[in-house]
């Protein structure tokens, strides 16, 4: 279609366009930026211009893509060609109005934005993907990625692609074994398929094993010793043979294990408009040869030539290096490794020492970077019999009734073997040997699994009071002999009786310390002393329900009556006790306990003034420091056992900020509290009898002040000094007086909130900042600065802080002028400096009369010698 033609149609064209969005694409004859959709038909007009001369009989373009966008002499700018957004995303167009080939309005420019649309489907960059796993791969470790491209606008749901799995062969059963990453293209096994991915079976070989024809028949030969066919006729080997020569040359384009259909869609894979593209992926599952073999089992105390291989490991990186190290980290390790993977065991183990050893190997590579996980062996002590029974008791000593009827149990024999439980090894029988004194028949019988003993017929202590016994333990192969001693015992036929069965009446303080011994009771029993039968145990089964009371004894029939709480005059002012005396053996069937068992004892208390009593023995109290004054912090609560009137006082208060109500207990802040000069104090609280003071009980009170936040960030220096040829920054710290959450962290900020062109302040921790000078003074000048610091919770005032910049010496010190330094004596240094001057010439005088009087001396007595010589 030509320009003219163009031009004819474009007037039917924009009158078929509703008025309204024609309207909308007028505009004034100015600088404009349109937005239009690739692929859009043609021709389109796009904008038309409104000029003000009234001689405009045409329009010229120029710029970028003038060959597809035209403009008519009406001043409509239309397309005459579909726009690409993969060739181009946008034109610049200059645009004149023309009256008569005479530009007379513009130029001006026209940005044409071209909107991508989903124009083109994505696409693999490959369109059969190969890949390799391991059995036993890890579950969502990616071991392959594909990769898909789109040539719409990647900023737009048009490029946003998401990959899918769309079939897996062989799919049965019916579960997927793998799994694809839909934003990245990583696939991975399932949890099933670290589970059921097996490779095709196979020979498996050592590292650096022979994989020759001739290795395969040794194997072949090993496993198959009895074959007497040649191999090329064995049918058996060819099929072996092939299969492991096309399990060592599979080629996954070939003959893959599974094949993966993978999807890519664009618009993120959410639109049933979205274009899409596939690839295969084919996928051969390797043997894992980084297999476990434990639990390895090795028998104890071995003998053998050490070291003994007992297990080997494979890493499936052919150029790992192993590490074998114990889990136990004890100092026992009788175990190593060799490079081709062998374990060996350096010694005899002993089952007993230790049953089981947990070794972990590492696989590394020459960078000691893991290449395999760490793989944790199980090694099993086997046992063997190398332990005899022992007796659990040296003497095993037991008690039976006479009379007792045959099969009653006398007890059972206690023994052990330190060998494995639950084996033969361990597993012990029980025989009775012989019996002190003989009789004609035995006496006793002995389960043999488990060295119960029974009477065999019921035994009378007349005709014998002890038996010793000899049992022999047994376990596989070997035997121990135990003692056993079996005593008669008299039969419980006698009641234990009282001397007395009213032990009177008693009266008690009820201030009576505990343990004090109210009465001693006696009982006796006919039985045969020494035995259960005989002895005798008191209870007290009536008349103090809240345990006060108890009896000791020592069981041969003395008791004494022990106070075991403290009395309480005002809960009980009486007590009557009934005391049963008791054998620990039962009865004779037929003999039951009567009133001669059971004995009596009354106890009285006599009240005693008691001092008042706090109802909680704990008083602690914790307030704001804030508090305001007359505010109750605790009211102390007390009572008089014996209902007195009491009242309060208060001491330790030295601060003097507390006072309390004599009569109530209220304690109350009479001054302002204050954290920051005492967090926590003690005051003591006295209760006392109004009447008789010296009844008194005493409390402590602990009070704790909490925190508010009435202090606010002080700077610890308001003055430094920065020299000028090298300017270090100042730290600037601050503390506050209150503690967390109303102190630190602080925030250092210029009272006028704005940045400084001369100085920079900046927080370096939470009690500090860093003042640095940016731009430094022509002279020497000592600056003001307002610092606002605000603690945790915004609090803060603003301070001010001095900086001097100056010239400093060599040891960085502020220089300061001689001139400056001598105009800067006042009256008083000058003063000083005379009074010393006048102080340092006395001094010297004093010093030289001294001199001269002693040279005289010297001169005098030389010349009173020269004369006593002649």
């Amino acid at each position: 279609m030509t320009p003219m033609m163009h031009l004819l149609l474009l007037p039917l064209l924009c009158s078929i366009v509703a008025g309204k969005d024609l309207e909308e694409k007028k505009g004034a004859f100015e600088n404009t930026a349109l937005d239009v959709p690739e692929d859009t038909p043609v021709p389109y007009p796009m904008h038309q211009f409104q000029v003000a001369h009234p001689g405009v009989n045409s329009f010229r373009l120029s710029g970028e893509g003038k060959e597809d966008i035209k403009i008519s002499k009406d001043g409509w700018l239309y397309l005459e060609k579909p726009l690409d957004w993969s060739q181009d995303d946008h034109y610049t167009i200059m645009v004149e109005a023309l009256a008569d080939d005479e530009v007379v309005e513009g130029p001006v420019y026209v940005t044409i934005n071209v909107l991508d649309v989903n124009n083109n489907a994505p696409f693999f960059n490959q369109s059969v993907y190969t890949a390799a796993v391991r059995e036993n791969h890890p579950a969502g470790v990616p071991f392959i990625r594909v990769f898909a491209s789109d040539h719409d606008d990647p900023e737009t749901p048009n490029a946003r692609l998401s990959y899918s799995l769309v079939s897996q062969i062989p799919n049965k059963p019916p579960t997927p074994l793998f799994h694809i990453d839909p934003d990245t293209g990583e696939i991975s096994t399932t949890e099933a398929g670290t589970q059921q991915l097996k490779a095709r079976e196979g020979i498996r070989y050592g590292r650096g094993e022979d994989q020759s024809i001739d290795a395969l028949r040794t194997k072949f030969n090993d496993y198959c010793p009895v074959q007497k066919i040649p191999f090329d006729e064995n049918p058996f080997f060819t099929c072996v043979e092939r299969a492991e020569i096309r399990r060592r040359n599979v080629d996954p384009l070939e003959d893959p294990d599974y094949t993966l259909t993978v999807r890519v869609q664009d618009l993120g894979g959410a639109s049933q408009t979205a274009l899409s593209g596939n690839t295969r992926v084919q996928i051969v599952v390797q043997q894992n040869l980084w297999v476990n073999p434990g639990p390895i089992t090795v028998r104890e105390h071995l003998k053998e030539t050490y070291p003994v291989v007992i297990a080997k490991v494979e890493s499936n990186d052919p150029d790992a290096v192993y590490v074998l190290m114990q889990k136990e980290r004890e100092q026992k390790f009788p175990f190593q490794i060799t490079p081709d993977g062998e374990i060996h065991l350096t010694e005899e183990l002993d089952r007993e020492d230790k049953d089981m050893y947990i070794l972990v190997v590492f696989a590394l590579d020459i960078g000691d970077k893991q290449v395999e996980s760490p793989m944790e062996i199980q090694v099993l002590v086997e046992d063997v019999n190398d332990n005899a029974p022992v007796c659990v008791h040296q003497e095993s000593v037991f008690e039976v009734q006479e009379g007792e009827p045959g099969g009653s149990l006398v007890g059972l024999l206690l023994a052990r073997d330190d060998d494995q439980a639950g084996t033969l090894n361990s597993q012990l029988t029980y025989a009775i040997v012989s019996q002190d004194p003989l009789n004609s028949a035995n006496v006793f019988s002995i389960d043999a699994a488990s060295g119960r003993i029974q009477v065999l017929r019921p035994l009378q202590r007349r005709d014998q009071q002890t038996f010793n016994l000899n049992v022999r333990v047994n376990d596989a192969g070997f035997s121990t002999e135990c003692k056993v001693v079996v005593k008669i015992i008299d039969i419980n036929n006698e009641l234990p009786l009282f001397e007395e069965n009213n032990y009177g009446g008693h009266t008690l303080s009820e201030d009576t310390p505990v343990g004090h011994t109210v009465v001693t009771i006696r009982a006796s029993d006919a039985d045969d002393p020494d035995s259960g039968s005989s002895l005798i145990e008191f209870t007290i089964t009536a008349g103090d329900d809240e345990g006060i009371f108890t009896v000791e004894t020592d069981g041969k029939g003395v008791g004494h009556l022990v106070v075991v709480k403290p009395l309480d005059f005002e809960s009980s002012a009486s007590y009557r006790l009934q005391i049963d005396a008791r054998n620990p053996e039962p009865l004779v069937k037929g003999l039951e306990y009567g009133s001669e068992s059971t004995a009596s004892v009354s106890v009285s208390l006599t009240d005693v003034d008691e001092a008042p009593e706090f109802s909680l023995d704990i008083l602690d109290v914790t307030v704001p420091e804030d508090t305001t004054k007359g505010s109750v912090l605790l009211t102390v609560q007390a009572k008089d056992p014996e209902g007195k009137e009491i009242s309060f006082k208060m001491d330790g208060d030295t601060r003097g900020w507390l006072t309390i109500d004599a009569a109530t207990g209220e304690i109350k802040t009479k001054d302002k509290l204050d954290r920051e000069i005492q967090e926590t104090f003690e005051v003591t609280v006295t209760a006392f009898e109004k009447d008789n003071p010296v009844k008194l009980s005493e409390r402590v009170v602990h009070v704790r002040l909490l925190d508010v936040n009435d202090n606010v960030p002080k700077l610890m220096e308001t003055q430094a000094f920065i020299c000028v040829r090298k300017p270090q920054p100042v730290i600037i710290k601050a503390q506050d007086a209150d503690s967390s959450p109303f102190s630190q962290p602080f925030t250092f900020a210029f009272a006028h909130g704005k940045k400084s062109p001369n100085w920079e302040l900046k927080s370096i921790d939470a009690t500090a900042a860093k003042l640095t000078l940016r731009k430094a003074p022509t002279e020497d000048k000592t600056f003001i600065l307002p610092i606002n610091i605000k603690d945790n919770a915004g609090m803060g005032i603003t301070q001010s802080f001095e900086v001097r910049v100056c010239n400093c010496t060599e040891l960085g010190y502020c220089y300061i002028a001689p001139e400056e330094r001598a105009l800067g004596y006042g009256i008083g240094p000058t003063i000083g400096i005379i009074g010393g001057t006048v102080g340092f010439c006395i001094i010297a005088f004093i010093i030289v009369i001294k001199r001269a009087n002693k040279r005289n001396k010297k001169t005098t007595l030389a010349e009173g010698e020269e004369r006593a010589f002649m």
